[in-house]
């Protein structure tokens, strides 16, 4: 059990750096990713990014996910096609479906975002974190969004999650690093002592904190690196 997410993060940041991960860029899923994703990032001084994910939920049956959309320049629109079939669902009814969703993708991206862009992933190690994998269709969705934007590698980095989401993951990312995978899973929040829901204004404000400590921490490296 995790005190809380900052503690998963710490540790996690610390199995990570074991690897020697090539150019590594950490990417958060928010909201429960972000406080765990700025303490990887702190232990392996590198950039953190958010991916932004809005499940595309089926007619009738919301929390089914028929489609995703991943926020990006460009974003990326995926498919859960075994679901599509089972729906039936043309080419124009996933049009409006996916177009139902894209106001609360980009109202989420002007909130954690505002006008900066995504950083470039292409022949670096991107790093996906979140604060657990309960199914892992978020994760997995996030994955084969990134496998077009031309990644080194790609790495999953989650505190806990079951056995078998950690299996399925594994055949979708390159690595997978998860601290615990109980027999017992439950929800999330069991696994944590304390596990407070997170506004928009939470991630601004940690990944805010975050940009400014890798600044500075870019500066003292290239001091160090000019002095003779």
């Amino acid at each position: 059990m995790f005190r809380d997410r900052e503690e998963a993060g710490v540790k996690l940041g610390l199995e990570l750096s074991r690897l020697q991960l090539h150019q590594p860029i950490v990417l958060a899923l928010p909201r429960g990713g972000v406080p765990v994703a700025v303490e990887v990032a702190r232990a392996l001084n590198a950039p953190l990014d958010l991916l932004i994910v809005r499940k595309v939920g089926a007619p009738g049956n919301p929390e089914l996910a028929v489609a995703a959309i991943v926020d990006g320049d460009p974003g990326d629109v995926v498919l859960n096609r075994e679901i599509v079939e089972t729906y039936a669902l043309d080419e124009s009814e996933l049009r409006v479906l996916i177009a139902n969703e894209r106001p609360e993708l980009e109202r989420r991206r002007a909130a954690y975002r505002g006008k900066t862009t995504p950083i470039s992933i292409a022949g670096k190690t991107a790093i996906i974190v979140d604060d657990g994998a309960a199914t892992g269709t978020t994760m997995k969705i996030a994955i084969r969004a990134l496998e077009r934007r031309s990644p080194r590698e790609i790495v999953v980095a989650i505190p806990v999650s079951p056995q078998e989401t950690v299996a399925a993951l594994e055949q979708e990312a390159d690595r997978v690093v998860c601290l615990s995978q109980p027999a017992r899973f439950q929800t999330l929040g069991h696994h944590y002592l304390r596990f407070p829901q997170l506004s928009d204004s939470d991630v601004v404000s940690a990944m805010d904190g975050a940009a400014q400590l890798y600044k500075i921490s870019q500066r003292h490296v290239s001091g160090l690196v000019q002095k003779p």
